[in-house]
């Protein structure tokens, strides 16, 4: 099988990495991990354990690999990796250093991240995330979600410009899709299972055509004025949808 310029640069990566600070393993998450990884549109969504925290010398050295990748590496644009000390991967509200949309900055790995770590997740160097990561504390993963949809995306659907950018109206129904299901039954799913779940919460059937298209084949442009009556729809349809989904969880809590 021909190495894909994905491969490619996960194994320059690692290799990058555990030449600049002492890493104990590097995982992958999100799509990779989950199955529905699609070359050159998805993230690339990596956790590396580290045996300290980065200095400020060793934070300068990691945005150096990634910036040298980004420079000679295409399929690098869509890396993003956070970077955890083995002894604080228990603390789940801890800000680590990671590298995304190119530069350095600080945010914690989240229990949507580790759950998916631990249902899953690639080890490309060191043990798996199931003999280093700590298991979720029962309602982590849950309370996350809620708190998620009801302080961040709830807002955003409050702010009409956001939602004439593609990534707005791709990632808010799916957000919102699987937050759903996590909630109701407790799995996690793929964007791509997100979208037939789209359709059973009621989401116009052109919307999720469109989120479909674009995640796996190649969308007609549209113009000003189709891109803000789909805005206008995305929004409303995320906005109704968390407000009945935080409503139906609740009241079956």
């Amino acid at each position: 099988m021909t190495a894909t310029q994905t491969d490619q640069v996960l194994k320059r990566f690692v290799a990058d990495v555990r030449l600049s600070v002492p890493t104990v393993a590097v995982w992958a998450h999100g799509s990779l991990a989950l199955g529905d990884f699609q070359e050159g549109r998805s993230d690339l969504d990596l956790i590396a354990v580290v045996e300290s925290p980065p200095d400020a010398a060793r934070r300068e050295r990691l945005a150096e690999v990634h910036r040298r990748l980004l420079d000679e590496e295409p399929a690098a644009a869509k890396l993003h990796c956070s970077y955890m000390p083995e002894g604080s991967l228990a603390e789940a509200e801890t800000d680590h250093v990671t590298w995304a949309h190119g530069t350095i900055l600080e945010r914690p790995v989240t229990p949507v991240t580790r759950r998916e770590l631990l249902d899953g997740g690639l080890a490309l160097h060191g043990p798996p995330p199931s003999e280093l990561l700590p298991p979720l504390v029962p309602g982590q993963l849950e309370a996350y979600i809620r708190r998620d949809l009801k302080e961040y995306w709830l807002p955003a659907t409050g702010r009409p410009h956001l939602w004439l950018q593609d990534i707005w109206v791709d990632l808010g129904p799916l957000v919102l899709a699987r937050a759903a299901v996590t909630l109701r039954d407790g799995r996690m799913i793929t964007k791509g299972e997100a979208l037939t779940e789209l359709l059973d919460l009621g989401a116009p059937s052109d919307l999720v055509h469109d989120i479909r298209e674009r995640r796996y084949a190649d969308p007609v442009p549209i113009s000003r004025a189709e891109r803000v009556r789909r805005g206008e729809r995305a929004r409303a349809f995320v906005r109704d949808g968390i407000r009945s989904t935080l409503a139906t969880d609740e009241g079956s809590a």
